[in-house]
């Protein structure tokens, strides 16, 4: 969210449309991926931001530009879809793809602590960006005060990664 917000002026309105059964945009990255920040600089059409080595061709992975942490990276898929609300079991794989590309560009940037890392997303409505998108920030013991708010486990407005897999676990099991 604290990284979002710069880019949701450039974005101003993503992600107000209806999704799909499979959480993504109909259509695909029609008006909807226009408007969309996160779908720009998926599309490599942000020339400001540099996009990370990432090991799928259907995520990429970025710098937040306000960073929370002294590494602070966000990880989305190329597909605009819509915020971790929306999601489904079976969008566990990608979540934990969403992870493992967290947890590499981490160890690429020499950061190999994975016990001090907290990954997650912003619980709607507290997300300025509603295309899905994990926060990936390390040395989470290094959070200054704004950011451990932001970036809280067990609050309202932030679900961590596993979190979300549980719940979304959870849905499965009881339909």
């Amino acid at each position: 969210m604290a990284g979002e917000e710069a880019a949701a002026g450039a974005g101003a309105g993503a992600g107000a449309g209806q999704l799909g059964a499979e959480g993504k945009e109909p259509g695909g990255g029609g008006a909807e991926g226009q408007q969309c920040v996160f779908c720009r600089i998926a599309r490599r059409e942000e020339p400001g931001t540099a996009l990370l080595p990432c090991q799928y061709e259907d995520l990429v992975c970025f710098r937040d530009i306000r960073p929370g942490a002294p590494h602070h990276y966000l990880v989305v898929p190329v597909e605009h879809m819509g915020n971790c609300k929306t999601l489904k079991s079976e969008h566990i794989p990608i979540v934990k793809r969403m992870m493992e590309v967290g947890k590499s560009v981490l160890q690429r940037n020499n950061f190999n602590d994975l016990n001090d890392i907290r990954m997650g997303f912003h619980w709607p409505p507290f997300c300025s960006i509603s295309h899905l998108h994990l926060h990936v920030l390390a040395p989470a013991s290094q959070l200054g005060f704004l950011s451990r708010l932001i970036y809280r486990i067990n609050s309202y407005w932030f679900i961590t990664a596993e979190q979300l897999i549980e719940r979304l676990q959870t849905e499965n099991a009881a339909s």
